[in-house]
């Protein structure tokens, strides 16, 4: 039987990162993935798959719709080769996923192929063409989620999907009803639409991505109108039927009456849940909630001392970049180091066009909380560089403390804010005020710039372009 410091059950970037990182801190490491490639959902069926389409489809669309205004004529009709854009997107996941077979090999990290599942607190049963076991002084759960649904929500998986399916469809839609208004229902829904779709989205809450800032709501919702994405908001789906090619939604609206859609195709997009099916978790004596996430502390620890978990499977927003920092933690903690996240500075983006992305307290909270504080806010169409590439919607918000200026929030929508948003989180890691961003200088002409200007109003209404 192989012995090992510690095993990490899962490929995604928790447990990949995780894997590195004990192996860096020499450990010998173990990894088990129940598919045939490594990477998890993020990588195959998630994150870098629908990045692909959303840029493919983010081409087209400047294509057929914004080529000629920066005067580029495309001689005949701009066609789509939706067979080949999703064969792109199938590749460019193959070399993502290969990148991590070379860093496994790379960092002396044991691949197993199979289904692992808890014998007992320190041995692992992996069920794939055999059936072995191995043994781990330390264990890390890095199970990840799964698409949820609504209980009288049958999936076919053919024309009522989740974003696995979504991912890898073999025609465009001509109606894709969407059930849900988060991230992933929006990132989607736009590449749908953008290739031709009618797209309807339906949601619960009064405005859709709920958890960002309301700004963000209004802003990303008012875009995305302009692009032609039909919006139901305070609507309650209670019924999902198919009959053939159709897929008929019933839902009742705020004022309790009773609406339905049509479509040939219905995305259910309502969330995520933790991951944990064939672990056998009661065998290694690990609680998990009632929501069937992993129960952890502070520190990731199981309540069995020598089992820990991370990412999507434990509390906490479900991000890769999350359950990253988390991989790393449990490593460095199995090594004796005293590692901290400080979880107010993950950042969340939508990968729409125009990008949302968020860090710290929103708006919202801010108020709950009773906390002083003041807005900067600043719009992208006052700059030249959005002026020029003609992205122009959008805004920077930037959240200060009344009393100390210390950046407690920044909420932005706008070209390239997923990388944008990045500069707040370093600012607010080392608690930097509002007037310490707008002393800095941005280079002209960029977006940052809005960064620059949206702190200069939060710090005393000095903004200079607007």
């Amino acid at each position: 039987m192989s012995k090992y410091d510690v095993a990490i059950i899962g490929s995604g970037p928790g447990g990949y990162v995780a894997a590195i990182r004990c192996a860096q801190l020499g450990m010998k490491t173990a990894i088990i993935e129940k598919y045939n490639t490594l990477g998890g959902t993020c990588l195959n069926v998630g994150c870098i798959p629908s990045k692909a389409l959303l840029d493919s489809s983010h081409h087209y669309e400047d294509a057929i719709k914004h080529f000629e205004g920066h005067g580029i004529d495309i001689p005949g009709e701009v066609k789509i080769n939706f067979k080949k854009m999703i064969e792109r997107k199938a590749s460019v996941v193959e070399q993502t996923t290969k990148g991590i077979d070379f860093l496994m090999n790379k960092n002396k990290i044991d691949v197993f192929t199979g289904l692992g599942s808890f014998k007992d607190a320190t041995h692992i049963e992996i069920t794939g063409e055999t059936t072995q076991t191995i043994e781990a002084a330390n264990t890390i759960i890095a199970t990840g989620s799964k698409p949820a649904t609504l209980p009288f929500i049958t999936l076919d998986k053919q024309r009522v999907i989740t974003s696995t399916e979504a991912l890898s469809l073999t025609e465009i839609p001509k109606h894709m009803v969407v059930i849900g208004g988060g991230v992933i229902g929006l990132e989607l829904g736009q590449v749908y639409k953008r290739l031709g779709a009618e797209v309807s989205v339906i949601e619960y809450m009064d405005r859709i991505i709920p958890t960002m800032d309301a700004a963000q709501s209004k802003e990303l919702m008012k875009a995305m109108k302009k692009q032609g994405v039909k919006f139901f908001l305070s609507h309650k789906v209670s019924n999902v039927t198919r009959v053939s090619n159709q897929v008929t939604i019933t839902a009742t609206d705020k004022k309790d009456k009773e609406v339905t859609f049509t479509g040939d195709y219905c995305l259910v997009s309502v969330g995520r849940r933790a991951f944990t099916d064939g672990l056998h978790l009661e065998n290694a004596g690990v609680k998990a909630n009632e929501r069937g996430q992993v129960d952890v502390n502070d520190h990731l620890q199981t309540n069995i001392s020598n089992i820990y978990a991370i990412g999507d499977v434990v509390r906490g927003a479900m991000l890769a970049h999350k359950a990253e920092e988390e991989g790393v933690m449990a490593a460095e903690i199995l090594a004796g180091q005293k590692p901290h996240i400080d979880y107010n500075l993950i950042p969340g983006v939508v990968y729409t066009w125009p990008e949302v992305a968020s860090v710290g307290k929103t708006e919202e909270q801010l108020k709950e909380s009773g906390i002083a504080y003041k807005a900067g806010q600043f719009p992208m169409r006052a700059l030249g560089r959005s002026r020029a590439s003609g992205d122009t919607d959008g805004f920077v918000k930037i959240l200060s403390d009344a009393t100390t200026d210390e950046i407690l929030g920044a909420h932005m929508v706008g070209a390239r804010c997923a990388d944008l948003i990045a500069e707040m989180v370093v600012a607010m890691e080392f608690r930097a005020s509002a007037e310490d961003i707008a002393r800095m200088s941005h280079a002209h002409p960029t977006y940052a710039e809005a960064i620059k200007e949206a702190a200069l109003a939060a710090t005393a209404d000095r903004a200079l372009h607007i």
